[in-house]
């Protein structure tokens, strides 16, 4: 090797030295700054946008960074990219160190960011899967349309257990710590645990001794004890027993939040509701079958599924709602009686409700 090809080599090699020494100390003098926001600041970051400079975009939105330079040479530094950070929600603290939020961002095993925080997702007041959607979509990085889709699937019905119209009994209404950005297969998993977690022996052993055969149709009924009764809690345990009554002695359940269902979202606004309305064909109308509809006509609350395994023990077949705004009802076994109470209802709403 010549002597001037020996120069040019260490002039190389001092030069690569350089520009490696002036990325680490770029990386040290960046790695140690701080964001810039003073006080506690929740971001989201979407699934579609966990690139570097998608992020930095959001954190100079949120005042976390006032740019985004340091922040971007800190991620190349640590080899970051889109494949390598996760989306979710995060907390940011105050004056954070650049380095260490590229490390919360940074995906672990599970598939979460490593300072990724759940948030609390509620729902309840649902009447169907669509409203149940509707609700998770306005908590969640949930698209309402793919999770209809998802649980509509052969597949997860067929894995689940579930037939389409019993699917509803699958989500029990409560407060759950869940990811924001998890998909609809992720949240159905969980309450598919929920569900198990929820259904030990004991509850499915009071089933047979309540005369249902699953707890999709435990859930059923008391979604039709719920629509019944929303208010008086009081009412749920006598409300089931009546309506297990008329099962064993194989009366229809004549409900009438169950013909309501069937109308879907026709009825609202409409006054009085007329014979016309309760003779529609549709297998959720219990004054046309008999016995339980086919699924839930709403997602009710635990309590309702505790009083339909917990009835009350009485002889009634009958109720009618009272007379006056206390929103209780008569309970009767004789149909004598229920056609007075019945009449004493109707005269009421005549007049008025005074």
């Amino acid at each position: 090797m010549s002597k001037r090809t020996l120069i040019y080599s260490a002039i190389a090699v001092c030069i690569l030295g350089l520009l490696l020494f002036s990325k680490t100390l770029r990386y040290a003098w960046y790695a140690f700054s701080s964001s810039s926001n003073k006080t506690m600041v929740r971001i989201y970051i979407p699934n579609n946008a966990t690139s570097p400079d998608s992020i930095a975009a959001i954190l100079i939105r949120n005042q976390i960074l006032d740019d985004a330079t340091g922040f971007l040479a800190v991620g190349a530094y640590k080899k970051c990219t889109a494949q390598t950070t996760a989306a979710g929600m995060y907390e940011i603290a105050p004056n954070t160190a650049l380095r260490h939020l590229w490390n919360g961002f940074t995906r672990n095993a599970m598939g979460n960011g490593n300072a990724e925080k759940t948030v609390k997702v509620s729902f309840e007041n649902c009447r169907s899967l669509n409203d149940l959607a509707g609700k998770l979509a306005m908590q969640l990085e949930l698209d309402s349309a793919a999770f209809i889709a998802y649980i509509q699937n052969g597949k997860t019905l067929q894995r689940l257990g579930f037939s389409l119209e019993q699917m509803p009994a699958l989500f029990i209404p409560n407060t759950y710590e869940l990811y924001w950005d998890q998909s609809p297969a992720d949240f159905v998993g969980r309450m598919a645990q929920e569900f198990k977690n929820f259904w030990t022996s004991e509850r499915k052993a009071k089933l047979q001794q309540v005369g249902l055969q699953s707890p999709s149709e435990a859930v059923t009924l008391a979604s039709i004890v719920y629509s019944e009764q929303s208010v008086r809690k009081e009412e749920w345990p006598i409300i089931a027993g009546l309506y297990l009554n008329r099962i064993k002695q194989g009366i229809k359940l004549q409900s009438d939040p169950t013909f309501k269902f069937c109308w879907g979202d026709a009825l609202k606004g409409v006054g009085r509701l007329l014979a016309v309305h309760r003779d529609i064909d549709c297998p959720y109308n219990t004054y046309k079958i008999k016995g339980l509809p086919p699924g839930p006509i709403y997602l009710p609350p635990v309590g309702v599924v505790d009083a339909v395994l917990n009835p009350g023990q009485h002889d009634y077949i009958f109720m009618c709602a009272k007379p006056d705004h206390s929103m209780t009802h008569n309970f009767t076994a004789s149909g004598a009686v229920h056609l007075k109470n019945a009449t004493a209802f109707q005269h009421w709403l005549d007049i008025g409700q005074p």
